[in-house]
């Protein structure tokens, strides 16, 4: 269960602008739960409008682990990346099953430019096939093609 009081007095310690919340969620009737001790125990935290705004409160970012994706490799859960771009307040940064850069713009789309994605195991650092470079330069050319959006809009 979510502590508000507890969350608060963190926040009040360290800062708001300084914390970065940790939602681990799973899907669970049609909704994605907030779990907890690696992933194990289910909590009755549902992710919605109405929880991430009370939950921005004491953060200045989301960290979102799609628990379902998190480390198989199998693709992004597009649905949670959508829901995240509607309705976190915040700064998000999504969190689990890529594959390969086409998983990146997968999730640039789908959250609307406003979700960030974090890759782990899937980069070649790490194990994985992704090679960091290819990663690197996919970078670079999102950065090139913003800064010609914006140049189309002066």
């Amino acid at each position: 269960r979510f502590d508000a009081a507890r969350a608060a007095a963190l926040r009040d310690v360290t800062g708001r602008d300084r914390l970065v919340l940790d939602l681990s969620c799973r899907k669970r009737d049609g909704l994605y739960f907030v779990c907890t001790d690696r992933w194990t125990q289910w909590t009755d935290l549902a992710l919605t409008p109405s929880s991430l705004a009370t939950l921005a409160a004491f953060c200045d970012e989301f960290l979102v682990h799609a628990v379902d994706v998190e480390g198989k490799r199998c693709g992004v859960d597009l649905e949670l990346v959508s829901l995240l771009a509607a309705h976190s307040p915040v700064p998000v940064t999504y969190a689990g099953g890529a594959r390969s850069v086409a998983d990146f713009a997968a999730v640039r789309d789908a959250g609307r430019g406003s979700v960030d994605l974090t890759v782990g195991s899937a980069l070649d650092l790490f194990g994985g096939d992704m090679r960091f470079e290819e990663v690197v330069a996919w970078q670079r050319e999102e950065e090139a093609r913003a800064a010609r959006a914006r140049r189309e809009w002066e």
